[in-house]
């Protein structure tokens, strides 16, 4: 049997349906994106950030200007073929892992390393009510202490001092804060942008590669490709002493984001290469999460046919032919279902056999009460029934149909047996 409606409104359904797909592709799209609650625009000097130390002023700049620009939270893009932009904090780099990180890539990609030096903290509080998120503060100056654990600067001098004024790169320029200028004394870097005196504030590792823009950029001879000696397939590795010729302090002037470009541009060594800010050195990195590695090969083809499934269940459940059937109940009700089930549990107890005697006494029972013999023994009742079927001109077979049935043992006996009976007791009682 089928039922005759559905208690729920298909529309009430649908809705419900939708609502809870809604609500889990939302929670995966969260897993994918990172959701973890830590905020990007947290006072540091990264891409991510946008008070006067960070960088999000360059990534935008440059992306404006067609570069192919992402932010990376991944440490497995550290060795894409693309210039990595490593912007370290002033206190918590770890000076061994960048040189790792640059050491690695120099057969990957240009690298370009931003020195910090700002000790910054968050603005806001009770003085300052309505201050954007991720504004800071700059409290002061430090030179940072992982430089000398880089390959090429490990005896150099850094030393920040009062500096008037930047050239390089056919320009020159002033600074935002002209006395805490940070510059590096020594042989390790080739200038791009110097003070004055020389001073590098920007400048390309001096090593065995060979670099004609950044070469001509610093007025130098580059080496020679023929050189048995030199390494051309190394990658170059610029460092940006000067934070403030690149960070959003500097970027406010159109003399220093001129400047900024130039560099990258020098860097990039005329090659098309997206450009990668990477955060995991700044404390934003993130570990890759089952979600991510769902839509990727080789998980990728495993994952559309996942997809593909549900949709087909989902419309298999709306496009069902007829209405649903109806479950029997489990226990029927009524006198003939207690028979059935008396009967059922007899067969199966295999006792059958004794069916045969009781059912007799049913019967010579119930014609002695319809032919109102009043023995109350059973051998009495039926010679008196056998006795009526002679004054009616029967066979007086009563008494040994009735011990047929006592005796029989298997069910067609006990049938052929029982029908006797009854066709004795139709026969009189009419």
């Amino acid at each position: 049997m089928s039922r005759s409606s559905s208690p729920f409104s298909p529309k009430i359904i649908l809705a419900v349906l939708v609502v809870g797909a809604g609500a889990f592709l939302l929670f995966l799209y969260a897993i994918g994106a990172g959701w973890d609650g830590r905020e990007d625009r947290n006072g540091g000097s990264h891409a991510a950030a946008n008070g006067l130390n960070g960088f999000a002023g360059l990534a935008r700049l440059l992306e404006a200007r067609g570069y192919d620009v992402s932010l990376s939270r991944s440490q497995t893009r550290l060795q894409e073929e693309a210039l990595l932009v490593i912007t370290p904090d002033l206190f918590s780099a770890d000076g061994e892992a960048i040189a790792k990180i640059i050491r690695e890539r120099r057969y990957a990609g240009p690298t370009l390393l931003i020195l910090p030096k700002w000790m910054a903290g968050k603005a806001g509080g009770p003085r300052m009510p309505n201050v954007p998120k991720g504004w800071v503060i700059l409290g002061g100056s430090a030179e940072p202490e992982f430089v000398t654990e880089i390959d090429g600067l490990k005896n150099d001098e850094m030393k920040i001092a009062k500096r008037e004024r930047w050239y390089g790169l056919g320009l020159e320029g002033t600074f935002p804060v002209p006395d805490q200028t940070l510059a590096l004394h020594g042989d390790g870097l080739i200038p791009l942008v110097s003070d004055k005196n020389g001073e590098a504030l920007a400048g390309y590792i001096y090593d065995k590669g060979v670099y004609p823009y950044l070469a001509d950029a610093a007025g130098i001879q580059p080496l020679e490709a023929s050189d048995p000696q030199v390494d051309d397939s190394l990658w170059p590795v610029v460092v940006v002493v000067e934070p403030d010729l690149m960070n959003n302090y500097g970027l406010a002037d159109a003399k220093r984001a001129e400047a900024a470009v130039a560099l990258v541009d020098a860097t990039l060594e005329d090659y098309d290469l997206p450009i990668v800010f990477d955060l995991t050195v700044a404390g934003l990195g993130r570990n890759e999460n089952l979600l991510t590695m769902a839509f990727r090969p080789p998980f990728l083809a495993a994952t559309l046919c996942l997809i593909l499934a549900a949709l087909v269940i989902a419309w298999r459940s709306f496009r069902r032919f007829g209405a649903p059937v109806a479950e029997a109940p489990s226990f029927a009700m009524g006198k003939q279902q207690l028979a059935r089930n008396s009967a059922a549990l007899v067969e199966r107890a295999r006792r059958l056999h004794l069916l045969g005697p009781p059912y007799g006494a049913l019967v010579s029972a119930r014609i002695a009460a319809a032919l109102n013999i009043r023995e109350a023994e059973a051998g009495a009742r039926e010679a008196a029934i056998a006795r009526i079927q002679a004054v009616r001109g029967l066979p007086a077979d009563f008494p040994e149909r009735a011990e047929a049935l006592r005796n029989a043992r298997r069910p067609a006996d006990l049938l052929r047996a029982a029908g006797a009976l009854r066709s004795i007791e139709r026969t009189l009682v009419q």
